[in-house]
């Protein structure tokens, strides 16, 4: 989401990327007594400089309640700065390169107040300063989605008014190592339909609701999402410097900060040996040009192949696509560019039996250049061996994209039908090596561009809507979301982080059959992790999804949940999400218990539905189901069952709910053995 900066503000931010001094007189505010006070004292100071404060801080922002307020920013080396807030003191000495950071003692909710920073003749004044809670939300394109492409946005959009609540939107940066100098960010500002219209809009509405509950305590919202991100690139590279995984991706990060040139070498040797070890289709040399292509069926040259393929309607995997184009002797002679347009979500693309190259991200278009020789007069073959690991799948780019592009100029359209053939489904694959240094698809870089530059400040909590592009690797992200929630604490210099999780939504077919789902396993990571951290909430979104969009528009309910969580973890008496206790068997029946007072009921039919049951090798069938009290009864189980699984699937069908209309947990339990 880029958005632009304000002028005025922006003049600021590069004034201090190039250590230009501005001066200025310092003047009177009149927002409060207490502001008046503090002007009065710095009118004797002629001399200012807006340098000595971190981009993060700025007019209009608000500050961490109830916990030492973190401030920092950059002077000359070894002078001492001095730092006031309200009726609070503090001072700092730079050290030798620069940087200073001081601690102001912890201050109730309430405000405007002015923040200076001082610095012998030069001070920076910030105003209308409020003092509340802070909260950061991040993850991937259902936390960017903006106010103005939810549901009944003219309407919300009209009513965003609220001074209390301020917003700070973090463009999109992506960097392979952590930037040495302070980088410019973003705006504090006000809500007002103008500002809101571009932000987050489950964040806006998770602290629309919290304000309504406590309207004496201003929210300041913090905006740092990327659609389409993977997990892996927000986490710190000292958080995955302790996972053996992600030592190839680091040490080939590493060379690229050396060298692009040694970085992408690397990079292509990690992830064809990748490829030739996993995939049949490679093995089999489906890349050559001469190939028995009886066994490939016609694929649509656009669109995600769940919803152009009935055979792949629910398949996620490796899949090889193949076309040919004719080219005259002109054309061949010439070097050309392949444009194939996005691949979701990784490819290794091939011209005539040779290697082009490949790459991550869903939405990230590929273009290979094909050196001259590498074409010949009469009939070419492109052959592109994709992986998708989840959601939507193939080259879906508009098939007008697709094309070969001469050097002289021009083209050879590839638009009609390509061949496709599947190599292997997920399940079982290893995680497969991505581009480290691609933002939104690599490790660290949206951590060292967007989060890092607006540590350590003050946070009561992150809200944290993620996981679609990593549900292919359910078992990695069972390491990967603790390591965040570690991580963040830690760089943010706070162990009683709250850490609000939205659950994955419903999204793809429905089934009328058990089927394995990445969906699914991802969402019980999710459940587990939250469940063992108790300064964690969760989100259930099960029923609010759209099983056609993996963008649903009703992002008023997921704030709504996000802002219940929050408010539970304040020790507030809010319902929340119905979690199982346990599975236990009473003669031949299966019993999965809930706490005494759950409050359990089935909406829109006599008994709840979505209950299966499997043995260990995940056979699953579907059983029948009564609810009893605050225990749901299993119909027809058996010796052989080893899991009761619950709402399991990409896109289930669920009716189960507790108090305050929220959906019960999905899951998975071990059923006990029977005696």
């Amino acid at each position: 989401m880029n958005h632009p900066y304000r002028r005025e503000e922006t003049q600021l931010r590069f004034m201090l990327l190039s250590a230009v001094a501005l001066f200025f007189v310092a003047a009177a505010g009149d927002a409060a007594s207490a502001e008046a006070q503090e002007a009065d004292v710095q009118s004797s100071i002629a001399v200012a400089s807006p340098t000595l404060l971190d981009p993060v801080f700025g007019d209009h922002a608000v500050l961490q309640r109830g916990r030492p307020i973190p401030i920092w920013g950059r002077a000359e080396a070894g002078t001492r700065v001095t730092v006031s807030l309200n009726t609070a003191n503090a001072t700092a000495t730079a050290d030798a390169t620069g940087r200073w950071r001081i601690e102001l003692p912890a201050q109730r909710a309430g405000g405007p107040h002015a923040l200076v920073v001082s610095v012998g003749d030069m001070s920076q004044r910030l105003t209308d300063v409020l003092v509340g809670d802070v909260w950061l939300c991040s993850g991937q394109s259902n936390m960017e989605m903006t106010l103005r492409q939810a549901a009944n946005a003219d309407a919300e959009i009209a009513a965003a008014d609220d001074a209390s609540l301020r917003l700070f939107n973090i463009p999109r940066r992506s960097l392979p190592q952590a930037a040495a100098e302070p980088q410019a960010l973003a705006a504090w500002t006000p809500t007002t339909p103008d500002s809101a219209r571009n932000f987050s809009a489950a964040c806006y509405f998770m602290a629309r609701d919290l304000r309504r509950n406590d309207p004496g305590v201003a929210i300041g919202l913090i905006a740092a999402s990327w659609g389409g991100s993977i997990i892996e690139d927000w986490l710190s590279r000292d958080a995955l410097n302790g996972m053996e995984a992600y030592q190839p991706s680091l040490q080939a990060l590493d060379a690229y900060v050396r060298s692009p040139e040694d970085g992408e070498a690397l990079w292509q040797r990690i992830s064809m040996a990748w490829w030739r070890s996993h995939d049949p289709g490679l093995q089999s040399g489906w890349y050559r040009e001469r190939l028995d292509e009886t066994e490939w069926r016609p694929i649509a040259a656009e669109g995600a192949w769940e919803t152009t393929q009935k055979d792949l309607a629910t398949f996620d995997g490796v899949v090889w696509l193949r076309t040919t184009v004719e080219l005259t002797r002109a054309q061949a002679r010439q070097a050309a560019t392949l444009d194939i347009g996005p691949v979701d979500d990784a490819d290794s693309t091939w011209i005539n039996g040779r290697y082009l190259g490949g790459m991550q991200g869903w939405d990230t278009p590929r273009r290979y250049r094909i050196r001259a020789g590498s074409l010949k007069a009469g009939r070419n073959v492109i052959a592109v061996g994709v992986l998708d690991s989840g959601g939507g799948g193939g080259a879906w780019g508009p098939a007008a994209d697709k094309r070969l592009v001469f050097d002289d100029g021009s083209s050879v359209p590839l638009d009609r039908p390509w061949l496709h053939r599947v190599a292997t489904p997920l399940a079982g694959l290893p995680p497969s090596p991505r581009m480290p240094w691609v933002g939104g698809s690599g490790v660290s870089t949206l951590f060292n561009g967007m989060i890092a530059p607006v540590a350590p400040y003050g946070l009561k909590g992150v809200a944290w809507y993620q996981g679609e592009s990593n549900a292919g690797d359910a078992a990695g992200y069972a390491a990967l979301l603790p390591g965040l929630f570690e991580d963040w604490r830690r760089v943010f210099d706070n162990p009683d982080l709250r850490m609000l999780v939205v659950q994955l939504a419903n999204y793809g077919p429905a089934s009328d059959r058990p089927q394995a789902s990445g969906w699914a396993a991802l969402r019980e990571v999710q459940r587990r992790t939250v469940a063992t951290d108790a300064k964690a909430g969760l989100a259930v979104t099960i029923d609010v999804g759209d099983r056609y969009d993996i963008h649903p528009s009703n992002k008023q309910e997921v704030g709504r949940r996000l802002a219940l969580e929050a408010r539970r973890l304040d020790g507030q008496a809010i319902a929340r999400p119905v979690q199982p206790e346990g599975v236990r068997r009473v003669g031949g029946e299966l019993r999965v218990r809930y706490a005494d007072d759950a409050g359990l009921i089935v909406v829109g039919a006599s008994r709840p539905v979505g209950f299966q049951l499997c043995d260990a090798g995940e056979d699953c069938r579907f059983v029948d189901a009564a609810l009893e009290g605050d225990e749901v009864v299993l119909a027809g189980s058996r010796a052989s069952d080893a899991k009761v699984r619950f709402c399991w699937g990409d896109s289930p069908l669920c009716n189960l709910y507790g108090p305050g209309g929220l959906p019960a947990v999905p899951f998975e339990l071990a059923a006990p053995a029977q005696e």
